[in-house]
């Protein structure tokens, strides 16, 4: 039976550039250019990773967000991933991290899984809550921020690097892992790559297809909300000291009026 691995994605806006809130406090994602998170390429390579040692393996990229958002879709297919789908609906506008986890669990279920790969977190939201959310409404355990991950006889493996050790941990599939950016650098898409995702289906749900209302998500059905946001300060020149004898004495007082020691 073949293992049908599900990852996760999602489009960001690009961190290079200049961005803001919109008018209901909310990302402005159609003022600057998006991407696929970089944090979810290496869950996309740890997937194809998987799949390339199992004897028979599909990888279905799943991403909720707006039109633009196919951009991330068709970056991981060009990667190698098989098939695609896109959650896109008006009111998921302004949804919070559990609304998300929610929409991609009505996803994930309806798509059929085995595993569940993620990203260790989002590169604009940086929660890195969502997994584990996620596997607690699919109802399966989670093996989370691991460096390296495999699967073999129906359970998945990974080793958890913390600061003073690291840990190997094992889970029963169904499962979901979330790997971290010392998992292995994610590949290029080849040329052939690209080609060959123009052609690859990529399934488009709505609200209604996942059996949802609008009021569970978008703005209204968030948990949490912006209250105020704030320009942040034009970057000043800066202090300059100059060494005529008290140039130590002068920094370390600098230092301390900033609080920096």
């Amino acid at each position: 039976m073949s293992l049908r691995i599900v990852v996760a994605v999602k489009y960001v806006p690009d961190a290079t550039g200049d961005r803001h809130f919109a008018e209901d406090l909310t990302t402005d994602r159609d003022a600057v250019d998006g991407l696929l998170s970089e944090l979810d390429e290496y869950a996309v390579e740890q997937a194809l990773q998987i799949a390339d040692a199992a004897d028979d393996a599909e990888i279905t990229v799943l991403t909720v967000g707006p039109e633009d958002a196919k951009d991330a879709l068709r970056k991981a297919l060009s990667m190698g991933a098989d098939k695609a789908i896109h959650v896109e609906d008006d009111g998921l506008h302004g949804t919070d991290i559990l609304g998300t986890s929610l929409v991609l669990a009505k996803a994930i279920e309806r798509a059929g899984f085995d595993l569940v790969v993620t990203g260790m977190a989002s590169t604009d939201g940086t929660a890195g809550v969502v997994p584990a959310l996620l596997a607690e409404r699919l109802g399966v355990p989670q093996v989370t921020f691991l460096s390296e991950v495999s699967v073999a006889d129906g359970k998945v493996t990974g080793r958890r690097d913390g600061d003073a050790a690291s840990e190997r941990l094992e889970a029963s599939l169904p499962a979901l892992v979330s790997v971290t950016d010392q998992s292995g650098e994610a590949r290029y898409p080849s040329f052939k790559g690209i080609m060959a995702a123009k052609k690859k289906p990529v399934e488009a749900l709505d609200l209604s297809d996942l059996g949802l209302d609008a009021a569970e998500v978008g703005l209204a059905g968030s948990w949490t909300a912006v209250e105020d946001a704030k320009q942040r300060p034009a970057r000043t020149a800066g202090t300059i000291v100059k060494d005529e004898g008290e140039g130590g004495k002068q920094l370390a007082e600098y230092l301390a009026s900033q609080k920096f020691i």
